[in-house]
């Protein structure tokens, strides 16, 4: 499985039979290489509904008829502009033809902004990924919680993306404790520098975390 990070929370995830976005937000992303018509994917996993999150996602599908998978009320918010959409919610696990997928609790908001004002958008979720059997921990955006512990000791994780951002989410020392609390063999930090609020240096994640650490620039690739 091949892991490539497009830049804050967004990640293609390439299975042996299909091809996963996380959370594309690329159009208005300063950071992002990207393109959204530049996107190839079978499946599009969406942890919330912020603008930042949810992104470019129903434009993917709308071109790509990938189906979007999201809680309940975002995915269908997508629906209800025309594409696939598949509803899930907090504790809740399925078997996808790329793998299984279950989401977890993730301590943040989730809304998006239409022309009637603010859309309220469920809950915001973190996402296990199983695929080829190896497991990918999204966390979405969230702050620290002690149930990581329960989720490092139900499931054995290849790789926890973490955000290290502060202001909205964990910050580097938090996310140190969480990749302690999930015994990852990798952790890779997200959700940081794309704007000033959230400005980090990711080192100091890296040495404050007692697992290994990989720091990923935008547009690479490792093999899980």
């Amino acid at each position: 499985m091949k892991l490539t990070y497009l830049s804050h929370s967004c990640f293609t995830l390439e299975t042996s039979t299909h091809r996963l976005i996380i959370d594309p937000f690329l159009t208005g992303n300063p950071l992002a290489q990207t393109k959204p018509e530049d996107v190839a994917c079978d499946f599009i996993l969406v942890t919330h509904g912020h603008e930042d999150h949810l992104g470019d996602a129903v434009a993917i599908a709308r071109r790509t008829g990938a189906t979007i998978v999201s809680n309940y009320e975002t995915a269908m918010f997508c629906a209800g502009q025309g594409v696939k959409a598949h509803p899930m919610q907090i504790g809740g696990a399925r078997q996808f033809p790329f793998g299984r997928l279950k989401l977890t609790i993730a301590h943040h908001s989730s809304s998006n902004s239409t022309p009637q004002g603010f859309a309220y958008l469920g809950n915001p979720a973190g996402m296990l990924i199983t695929a080829d059997g190896k497991t990918v921990y999204h966390a979405g955006d969230t702050g620290l919680f002690l149930d990581m512990k329960l989720i490092g000791e139900l499931n054995k994780i290849d790789v926890a993306l973490l955000p290290i951002g502060d202001n909205f989410t964990m910050g580097p020392e938090d996310a140190a404790r969480a990749v302690e609390f999930l015994n990852a063999r990798l952790a890779v930090p997200m959700h940081y520098n794309t704007f000033d609020v959230i400005e980090v240096d990711p080192q100091r994640f890296a040495d404050s975390a007692r697992h290994g650490v990989r720091i990923m620039k935008i547009g690479e690739s490792i093999e899980i």
